[in-house]
Formats: structure tokens, C-alpha cells, sequence
């Protein structure tokens, strides 16, 4: 009797940060349930995080984009347009890289989570975002059509959001995409809800690209010294051994891992931390109360802290405005809630399987 082989199928986020990889994290398991065999491919800290997530999967470096932020939020634009020649060419570079790795590994289909160049014309690949529409202030038409001529190139492109009026992302993932074959597969989130005692006032969770990351880090150490309560501090570098310290008040790590991090957020009354689409989707199904600061100069991020405090339910500041003072006024906001979604995982990757 012949043993039919599991599926190979490549899944690579973005090294943006940690969310494009924390989220691809459920969708990796569910893979593995559904009999497939997933290789894991991207670069730096996202890659990292994942071989700690799946130290038994193969998994593979790609060309890095390089993304970095300018110090100052109001040079972001001109940031990312002086880096697109060097993009362009990662982009290049990955698209060869892919098809070396579709030879090598034997891949039978393919998940990129925003990166723009894995994908191949003879199998059937996946775009995952939460962006149809990509804000980039005056120049958000440019920046929306041309992700959207990227997305055209694949199969399908999945939405991690719901579909109706009660959603997440707002405009972001509800702007008219033609000729774009979407599916809306509800928020992921590689966490679960847990009755624990409350041990924390504060979680500060820290992630996304530099300098940033180390500019908001910094202010906030200093901040919460002063802080009457206790503070768990996530700084959100990834490296090879945990760290822990104490200072005063505060308990801090350089990184956690996912059960490590799903029981201190189920833990905490309250999460400060940047309003990146991932980190919203997980304190959503935990049903947290948070404060977001968004990373200066990136419009979505900006807009999905705006939405959000609009409607009451998370408060929100700017970097350069935020004092603990600020947390004062968490009381007046409802905090998130979970929207009760189960994906389809069998029929979500029947793509895959092939006629």
C-alpha cells in the first residue's frame, strides 16, 4: 500500500515587526491538522520567532527588505520612498529565491503574509492582508492601487477580519478590491482566553521595526518608574536566551514565548502597546482593556487607534504626548471584545488540494 505524502505548502511573513509572523502562527498549526506539511520562510526577528514557535519544521532565510523607520514620524514617506529602489531589488531577489525553494523543497502551494514576491505562476498561492486600502495620506490612491496589482497576482487573498458593519479594520480591509478574489476569514489570534488571577496592572508589549521600537522603549522605561502599580515589561527583541530583571516596580523581558505570553496578557488589567493590526486582533479575543500609542508616522496604525477611540472602546495618544497621567482615563472606554468566529481551516485550504 502506497503512503501518500502530506502536502508541502510554504508560508512566509513579512519581517515587519512580530505581527505578520505571531499571526501566521495559528494558521501554521492548522496546517499541521489538516495533514499538511508547512515550510517556514522569512528573515530576521519574524524568522526567529517562528523556528522558537516550530523548532521541528524546515524553515528557510529569504533576502531581507531592510525596513527601517526615520526617527521622526513626519519623514515617514519620504523614509519609504528613498528605500523602494532597495525593496524592489529584495523583491528580486525573493521572487528568484522562491523559485529555487518551490525546486528544492518540492512545495505545493504557497502563503505569503504581505510579502510581495513569493508567489509562482504554477501553483496556487495566498495573499494574506488586512490592507486593500494602503494609507499613505495624500498619496493613498498610488499606494492602494499598486498593493492591489500585487494581490491580483495570486490565487486568493484571505482578510483576517469579519466581513459585516463589526469588524476591525475599518476602511483598511473594506475598500472595494476588483478582480481581487477575497475571502474574509475572521480575526487570528494564536491566543486563547483564560480565567486566571489578575498578577499585573500594567503590560507594556513592545514590538515593530527600528528605531522605533528602541525610541518608544526607551521613553516608556522612564515613564513607568514613576507608575504606582506593577508593570510587566515585553521589549519585544527576540534573541537566542531569556532575559528577566526587576526595577522597581517593574519586571522586564527581553521577549516571550507564546504560552508564556498568552498567560501574562490573560494576567494583566491593562496592555499598553503600538495599535499594529496582529496585537489588536489578540487583545480582542482576550477581551482586553488597552492603551495605544501608534508608531509616528504610520498612517494605519494611526488610523486603527483613531477608529478604535472614536468608538469607546480603547484609549489612545501619540507618542510624543503620552504620560502615565494618560492612563487615568482608561475607565471611560469599554475596552475590546471577541467576535465569535471559527475559520473553516478544511475549506479554507481545499485550494491546496488539488483536483
Amino acid at each position: 500500500m502506497q503512503v501518500q505524502l502530506k502536502k508541502r505548502i510554504l508560508i512566509a511573513p513579512l519581517n515587519w515587526g512580530l505581527g505578520h509572523a505571531a499571526r501566521c502562527i495559528p494558521i501554521i498549526k492548522a496546517l499541521q491538522e489538516q495533514q499538511f506539511e508547512p515550510v517556514i520562510a522569512s528573515d530576521g526577528i519574524a524568522l526567529l520567532l517562528l523556528r522558537k514557535e516550530f523548532p521541528d519544521l524546515q524553515s528557510i532565510e529569504l533576502p531581507s527588505y531592510n525596513i527601517r523607520y526615520p526617527k521622526n514620524g513626519k519623514h515617514f514617506r519620504l523614509k519609504m520612498l528613498q528605500s523602494s529602489p532597495k525593496m524592489a531589488k529584495a523583491i528580486k531577489n525573493e521572487k528568484k529565491a522562491i523559485a529555487s525553494i518551490i525546486e528544492d523543497y518540492k512545495i505545493d502551494g504557497i502563503i505569503s503574509d504581505n510579502r510581495l514576491g513569493v508567489h509562482h505562476k504554477k501553483l496556487p498561492c495566498v495573499f494574506i492582508t488586512h490592507q486593500l486600502q494602503v494609507l499613505s495620506g495624500s498619496t493613498t490612491w498610488l499606494s492602494t492601487k499598486l498593493h492591489q496589482n500585487i494581490i491580483k497576482r495570486f490565487h486568493e487573498c484571505w482578510v483576517p477580519d469579519n466581513l459585516g458593519d463589526i469588524n476591525l479594520s475599518g476602511k483598511l480591509g473594506h475598500t472595494p478590491a476588483h478582480d481581487i478574489p477575497l475571502k474574509y476569514i475572521g480575526p487570528l489570534s494564536r491566543f486563547k482566553k483564560k480565567e486566571l488571577p489578575l498578577k499585573y496592572d500594567v503590560m507594556v508589549l513592545l514590538s515593530g521595526p527600528e528605531p522605533q521600537r528602541t525610541l518608544i522603549e526607551n521613553k516608556l522605561l522612564t515613564d513607568f518608574k514613576t507608575y504606582n502599580g506593577k508593570v510587566l515589561f515585553i521589549k519585544g527583541i527576540i534573541e537566542n536566551e531569556q532575559h528577566v530583571s526587576e526595577e522597581k516596580n517593574l519586571i522586564i523581558y527581553n521577549y516571550m514565548t507564546s504560552s508564556e505570553l498568552e498567560n501574562a496578557l490573560n494576567e494583566s488589567r491593562l496592555i499598553v502597546s503600538r495599535s499594529g493590526y496582529t496585537t489588536l486582533m489578540d487583545l480582542t479575543k482576550l477581551n482586553k482593556s488597552a492603551f495605544f500609542i501608534p508608531t509616528p508616522g504610520q498612517y494605519e496604525q494611526e488610523y486603527l487607534a483613531e477608529r478604535l477611540t472614536e468608538q469607546g472602546l480603547v484609549a489612545s495618544s501619540k507618542q510624543d504626548d503620552f504620560t502615565i497621567e494618560k492612563l487615568d482615563d482608561i475607565s471611560s472606554f469599554k475596552g475590546l471584545s471577541a467576535m465569535d468566529y471559527e475559520v473553516n481551516f478544511k475549506k479554507l485550504f481545499s485550494l491546496f488540494k488539488g483536483k
